[in-house]
């Protein structure tokens, strides 16, 4: 990936489309002041939110009476949310490593028939937002249940309760960190200061990289944490993803991607570093396969790799995107990848015959940063940098799609495990929040009856 000094940990991406020059007097106090550059490096949440909903929020009654779901005032502005639309649009610059010719692209791309709803709003809060460190790294978002979301925030992990609607800080990088983990040979050492850069949440476990080759693991169920080091001297270090899987026996894995063309697998149960393999390029993004047989890998390079998970042998070169890849996803099936990149589309490959794939789908404005199916299968959605939020029906053959439509850069998308809500985090100084999307259910039984 790009190499990238961050001097600010938040906005990193000015250039592109700020909405807080549209900022209302509605801004929660709690909400900080978007930088981390700030001579107190604290925690922004020392106790927890208040249940009551502030009015910076908004619900789905509120949204179905015409209030924007994002709170923006568009009624005492200049211009109205179709113009700015329109204006985005146009001036919007996605950012490419590789400047190849495009214009077959779009005769690649999938036909899809839009404006269908599978996930309906349902509630908006700014009194979590989320925040980014790189601008082609997004996946900082995780939801363990359709009431339980983990984000970053500057330098805090929150969780959010969409239950309660209260957030409570799990995890703050700022202070010094000390592992707890302790054995002969251990490599953890105390880390301080991170600038978390990935992060995975799954089986109680959570992961985060930074943006030094610092890796973090604890447990959610239990105080301090577990395990942290730096895995990689290597001056352009940053720690580019992290997943974490079952091995074909059963096993916990963690799995980390930097930029120093490395992937390196731990155990979870005493993070040792049991399997190291090394690419030609910046790994930016991996992804294990639901049975923990095959890893796709992603980097500098305008192809895809499927290699094995175990010994790291490559098994088939994907071919086709023409820029960099920052995002994977396997359906649940484990049939199918879909893979993101940076020429502004994602494409599906049957992994059974890899030679080309079996589908192309396009976003609006830019790269594909991010990429989730449902555990189900049934859908699979694809965030931009900012603004778009694809969601797409696997049943349709992925010809049917959903189009969310925000301002502000996406921090990272995810469903929950049972497929009943879809959570956006909206990165930006003014309107930076966590969306919540609910799935939309249909009552056919009841067509019975008229």
């Amino acid at each position: 990936m790009e190499q990238f000094q961050n001097h600010e940990l938040e906005y990193v991406v000015d250039e592109y489309y700020d909405i807080s020059d549209v900022e209302d007097d509605d801004v929660s106090p709690r909400s900080g002041n978007g930088s981390v550059d700030d001579d107190s490096v604290n925690s922004d949440f020392d106790d927890d939110f208040e249940v009551s909903k502030p009015k910076t929020d908004t619900s789905a009654l509120e949204a179905r009476n015409g209030k924007d779901i994002q709170g923006i005032p568009w009624e005492r502005l200049n211009f109205t949310r179709e113009k700015y639309r329109e204006s985005r649009l146009k001036q919007y610059k996605n950012y490419e490593n590789l400047s190849s010719s495009r214009e077959d692209l779009e005769k690649e791309c999938k036909e899809v028939e839009k404006g269908h709803n599978f996930y309906d709003f349902q509630f908006n809060t700014r009194l979590v937002k989320s925040t980014i460190v790189h601008f082609q790294l997004r996946n900082l978002l995780w939801a363990t249940s359709k009431h339980d979301v983990y984000l970053m925030q500057n330098y805090s992990v929150m969780h959010w309760s969409s239950l309660l609607r209260r957030g409570k800080e799990v995890l703050n990088v700022a202070k010094p960190i000390i592992p707890t983990l302790k054995y002969p040979g251990c490599s953890a050492e105390p880390l301080s200061r991170v600038q978390i850069s990935t992060m995975s949440v799954k089986d109680n476990l959570m992961v985060a990289g930074g943006f030094q080759g610092e890796l973090i693991c604890k447990s959610l169920n239990q105080t301090g944490v577990a395990f942290c080091t730096k895995v990689t001297t290597d001056e352009n270090a940053i720690t580019n993803a992290v997943d974490i899987y079952r091995n074909p026996s059963g096993a916990t894995r963690v799995m980390a991607a930097n930029n120093d063309a490395q992937v390196r697998v731990l155990d979870a149960a005493n993070f040792a570093c049991i399997n190291r393999f090394t690419f030609p390029w910046s790994v930016n993004n991996t992804s294990v396969s639901p049975d923990g047989k095959m890893v796709a890998i992603l980097g500098d390079s305008a192809e895809c790799l499927l290699a094995d998970a175990q010994s790291g042998k490559v098994m088939s070169n994907l071919k086709g995107h023409l820029d960099y890849s920052f995002a994977s996803a396997w359906h649940p099936d484990g049939r199918i990848l879909a893979t993101g990149n940076q020429d502004t589309t994602c494409r599906l490959w049957d992994i059974r015959k890899p030679s080309e794939s079996i589908a192309v789908l396009k976003g609006r404005m830019g790269a594909i940063r991010t990429i989730r199916f449902t555990s189900d299968g049934r859908f699979l959605a694809m965030a931009e940098p900012a603004d778009f939020v694809h969601v797409f029906d696997a049943k349709s053959d992925y010809a049917v799609g959903q189009e969310i439509d925000l301002f502000g850069e996406i921090a990272g998308i995810s469903f929950s495990p049972d497929t009943e809500a879809l959570f956006v985090g909206v990165s930006d100084r003014t309107y930076g929040s966590l969306l919540e999307f609910n799935r939309r259910r249909y009552d056919h039984y009841l067509e019975c009856l008229f």
